[in-house]
């Protein structure tokens, strides 16, 4: 029986770990269609697509508004800065030699030599392109202050993985992520749509920002062993395995917490929708804290991303059956 593509993968990379000149796996042909969906990395799309519905639909909730151009070149232009990140990364660091035979996560089109660098490094410039046309697009509606958010967050997710200090090599890719998938997306999408910024809409934006920084931090413990043979200093390998666990806890506890502290709900029915959420949370705390050092922690990856979906979900049922 064959296995699964990113399980023969797997397979091959725990054979020969610690071996970087072995080939990684005797692996079937790859098709393009396969390979360009390994290099988008769409499980971890939704941390785009949250932040930009929960800007709009604050924006509905507050002021009654809701601009449909506004929103969906939000988020194409997010989606297209995200992707663009995403294959830049898998460029960079299969050029430097970073992703190697011993990595836990996903595979690398780049480093297994399934996609040129050339190839992708041009598709992270025309999804970088795209990004850009979009935020042309809302300049009409946004001005000057999202040309800025626009130009810093292109110039972010080059850096992002390349330049003399890469973000993604340094502790400082969860504030990273924190920032630009929470305050900035969240606020960005909330102004073109209300044309002001709220506290309200930035704690909003820390409840989105927080499972997205946490996302990270599960993919940094998880290759902690490889990103530090490579010269990583990650946050991850900074606080260590144990405060890597805490830490987790603390991003998803602050998530569920100031999502309460947003929502103030006053009526019964929105406090029972925060009951299952919870119990979802604490299970992924859990096995964050009882989780070895694996590829097990995939699943965590993927289940913390779709985790900041439900914040979002629970939130909007919040404030809908106690608008008060």
């Amino acid at each position: 029986m064959s296995l699964p593509l990113a399980d023969r993968f797997a397979v091959a990379a725990t054979l020969n770990a610690g071996h970087s000149d072995v080939v990684a796996l005797d692996r079937e042909p790859v098709s393009p269609w396969t390979a360009w969906i390994m290099a988008l990395r769409p499980k971890t799309l939704t941390l785009s697509l949250t932040p930009v519905a929960a800007g709009v639909f604050w924006a509905w909730f507050e002021t009654g508004v809701l601009r449909g151009a506004e929103a969906l070149f939000a988020l194409l232009g997010a989606l297209a800065i995200q992707i663009g990140t995403n294959l830049w990364n898998d460029a960079c660091d299969g050029e430097k030699g970073a992703d190697r035979s011993d990595r836990l996560g996903p595979p690398r089109v780049t480093a297994l030599g399934i996609l040129p660098a050339v190839v992708v490094r041009r598709a992270a410039l025309a999804a970088f392109a795209a990004g850009a046309a979009s935020g042309l697009v809302l300049l009409a509606s946004g001005g000057w202050p999202i040309f800025l958010v626009g130009v810093v967050s292109l110039l972010c997710g080059l850096a992002y993985s390349s330049g003399p200090y890469p973000i993604s090599a340094s502790p400082f890719g969860e504030l990273f992520v924190l920032l630009f998938f929470g305050l900035v997306a969240v606020g960005g999408t909330y102004y073109l749509q209300a044309g002001t910024v709220t506290p309200q809409v930035l704690l909003l934006g820390l409840v989105v920002g927080l499972p997205s920084a946490a996302v990270l931090l599960v993919n940094n413990h998880r290759d902690r062993g490889s990103d530090a043979r490579s010269g990583r200093r990650t946050l991850a390998i900074v606080v260590g395995i144990g405060g890597s666990r805490v830490l987790y806890g603390a991003l998803m506890a602050g998530a569920a917490v100031l999502a309460l502290v947003l929502v103030a709900p006053a009526c019964t029915a929105a406090w029972l929708g925060f009951l299952p959420i919870s119990a979802v949370l604490l299970l992924l705390i859990l096995d964050m804290a009882r989780a070895p050092v694996a590829s097990g922690l995939n699943r965590t990856l993927a289940r913390t991303g779709l985790a900041q979906f439900a914040i979002f979900l629970t939130i909007a049922f919040a404030m809908l059956v106690c608008p008060a």
